[in-house]
């Protein structure tokens, strides 16, 4: 598993995760809609920690600038 995810990358995927988090706290969205936000905010969440995104890879992309093999889009 290659990594495939540059700093900013990273840092807006934690940032989108963290942002849910506060609202679901706030209880600003709930029921459904929070399910659905929640489960997109724990794949952000774990994408960022582990620097590896699967649709990345599928599509072969990469916004880590040490993976200069890989093409951008």
């Amino acid at each position: 598993m290659k990594k495939n995810l540059g700093t900013t990358d990273k840092i807006i995927r934690g940032t989108i995760a963290a942002i849910i988090a506060l609202l679901y706290l706030a209880d600003i969205i709930s029921g459904t809609l929070a399910i659905v936000f929640g489960s997109i905010a724990v794949i952000l969440f774990i994408t960022s920690l582990i620097s590896f995104c699967p649709m990345y890879s599928i599509f072969g992309h990469s916004s880590n600038s040490n993976n200069k093999s890989k093409t951008q889009l």
